[in-house]
């Protein structure tokens, strides 16, 4: 029974707030989940029930909440300076970060931008490809191509790139028009081909558009090896590589957008490295900061950045800046959570934890309503479907996902799908015990939910 204080909170909540990605008419129906405090790979709510992080806080969360190293950095530089402008003149942190952020990345990207959050480094990428030929004098270069089931953010430009209808067909009037190449999504294929048999005739319908428009196009905007929001749709060996390839064949520049496979979530730093893709523009995010505080940034190769450097009166600067792009506290934290990573040997320890996930995954399989199970590291998506044989999804009104979820929180994990696609991205630092709770935990709610079993 919650206590009178929760009951008020939850009040207060269902009264003020405006929660994202949330139907506000049936989540006023439920108690809320109102986390205030955390402890290691636990969210603890305002009645001191505890929730294993089977998300990390929107797959943000790296090495833990409260973890000691990142705590004492923000604390650290609270007793120096909070905010300070980028605009015209610098900070610590801030400098301290980009040399170590080019230092980690693929080898060619040189300059950092900062921005605060996914999207809106998104955004600069796409502003600065667009600029980078206008000034190039390349005029016609003003086009983007995109891949289905993509997903980037939710500012205009990054819902212009994006490519999931449910997120973004509202919003169809507002946007710049794409071109669109086939998702890799091998259990959907959108060309009714088989891997590996395939070829990757997806990459190759990219390769077509720019066959045909690439004096026109300004990037190619990808994902990097994982559609995330689309439900961990992750692409196969070589696609990465090969839109690389194409890109540099047609002359195009490649935006990789990292900003949830970055930070170890696919096994390596950045997922860039699997394929040995040096982007022209990257985009990193989430993890960043070890899921602390808002902050992200956008990588560039010294040939985009040189484009834009020319007198004062030749306005080739850069138009764009936020007020706290490049917040000390939060670069500050990002360059503890740096640290942690080789302290802690996050990376290396990490290959034993995927393997150990795999194998809890693979009694999923054979579920009847578990159409397919999708790893990518620590990044799984278990897509369920009303029939197996036929790969028939369920009516949205069944919720199936939602309602898995809702049971697994009243068993003390905290998961949110994407549809009926049950999502699992825990804390890189999760522990063994807490890797087979996650397991056991989905693997009941999703027998209660697609087979009445308890």
């Amino acid at each position: 029974m919650p206590s009178e204080r929760t009951r008020r909170l939850a009040a207060d909540d269902h009264a003020y707030l405006w929660h994202p990605f949330t139907q506000m008419e049936e989540y006023r129906d439920e108690p809320p989940l109102v986390v205030e405090s955390a402890d290691g790979c636990w969210l603890i709510d305002s009645d001191g029930r505890r929730y294993l992080d089977g998300v990390s806080s929107l797959w943000a969360n790296v090495h833990g909440h409260r973890h000691p190293r990142l705590d004492d950095a923000v604390i650290e530089q609270l007793g120096l300076v909070a905010h300070s402008t980028l605009l015209g003149m610098s900070n610590v942190p801030a400098i301290e970060l980009a040399r170590r952020l080019v230092e980690l990345t693929p080898q060619g990207l040189t300059r950092v931008f900062y921005a605060e959050n996914g999207a809106s480094a998104v955004e600069i990428a796409l502003k600065m490809a667009f600029q980078y030929w206008q000034q190039k004098g390349c005029q016609e270069r003003t086009q983007f191509v995109r891949l289905e089931n993509g997903y980037h953010g939710d500012t205009l430009g990054a819902v212009s790139v994006g490519g999931i209808d449910r997120f973004h067909t509202v919003y169809d009037p507002l946007l710049f028009p794409t071109h669109a190449a086939p998702s890799p999504y091998c259990y959907r294929c959108p060309l009714a081909r088989t891997y590996p048999e395939c070829g990757l005739a997806c990459a190759e319908a990219l390769g077509s558009i720019l066959e045909e428009k690439g004096d026109q196009i300004a990037a190619v905007v990808v994902e990097a090896g994982v559609q995330a929001a689309a439900g961990i749709i992750t692409a196969p060996s070589g696609y990465l590589r090969t839109v690389g390839d194409l890109c540099d064949r047609h002359g195009v520049l490649l935006v990789v957008d990292e900003v949830a496979t970055g930070f170890g979530r696919t096994g390596r730093m950045f997922a860039c490295e699997e394929e040995g893709i040096s982007p022209d523009l990257m985009v990193l995010g989430k993890g960043i900061t070890g899921g602390y505080l808002p902050l992200s940034a956008v990588l560039a190769t010294e040939e985009v950045y040189n484009a834009f450097l020319g007198s004062y009166e030749s306005f080739r600067t850069f138009f764009h800046g936020h007020t706290y792009t490049g917040n000390p506290l939060c670069c500050a934290v990002a360059l503890a959570n740096l640290d942690v990573f080789e302290e802690e040997e996050t990376i290396s320890r990490l290959g034993p934890k995927i393997e150990r996930l795999a194998l809890h995954m693979e009694r999923l399989r054979e579920l009847p309503h578990v159409g397919d199970v999708r790893q990518r590291g620590f990044m799984v998506g278990i897509e369920l479907v009303s029939d197996r044989k036929t790969k028939s999804p369920y009516p949205p009104g069944e919720k199936v996902g939602f309602r898995v979820a809702q049971i697994a929180r009243e068993k003390g994990v905290a998961i949110r799908p994407l549809g009926d696609v049950v999502v699992l991205m825990p804390p890189l630092a999760i522990s063994d015990e807490e890797l087979e709770l996650l397991s056991d935990v989905v693997f009941d709610c999703i027998c209660q939910v697609t087979e009445g079993q308890g």
